[in-house]
């Protein structure tokens, strides 16, 4: 189902994006590089988090990153990040299937400038085991997300 509202949000914004399916799981980044042969800082990650308003922001950044506690703090406030059932409950994706397209109900989208080291990188698309290629200028664009700067490298 998940999924199919990932296929559903390109098709009511007449995008033309592949779905990509895989046989194995995609569910971690590590997973997710080596089915789609791919180095890790290309995997898109997406993360939720209830930042101190109350409010659920999605953060998508590169695989290797980290979030930086302290730009998170300076640029959000507290956060914290959501458990699995949290996470299905607002986005229908399960966890390592999170994207920031097909959402039942909108959410802020953060866009970590570490995916700029890439020219092409691949989110999730509603499952395990799916993903597609996207430049982040078309993320951005796609996501209305807001580049902001809250992660740094993997140590």
């Amino acid at each position: 189902m998940s999924l199919q509202s990932v296929r559903e949000f390109f098709l009511s914004r007449d995008i033309h994006l592949p779905i990509i399916e895989t046989e194995a799981s995609t569910a971690t980044v590590a997973l997710a590089a080596e089915a789609h042969g791919v180095e890790p800082g290309r995997i898109a990650k997406t993360l939720a988090f209830r930042i101190a308003d109350g409010r659920v922001i999605l953060v998508v950044a590169s695989g290797v990153a980290r979030v930086d506690n302290r730009k998170f703090k300076d640029t959000f406030g507290k956060g914290k990040m959501l458990g699995a059932d949290e996470v299905v409950a607002l986005t229908s994706h399960p966890v390592g299937g999170v994207c920031p397209f097909g959402l039942p109900q909108p959410l802020p989208i953060y866009l970590d400038h570490t995916l700029n080291d890439f020219d092409e990188v691949l989110p999730a698309a509603g499952s395990v085991n799916s993903a597609i290629r996207i430049t982040p200028a078309l993320l951005a664009s796609v996501t209305a997300g807001q580049w902001v700067d809250v992660c740094g490298s993997a140590a």
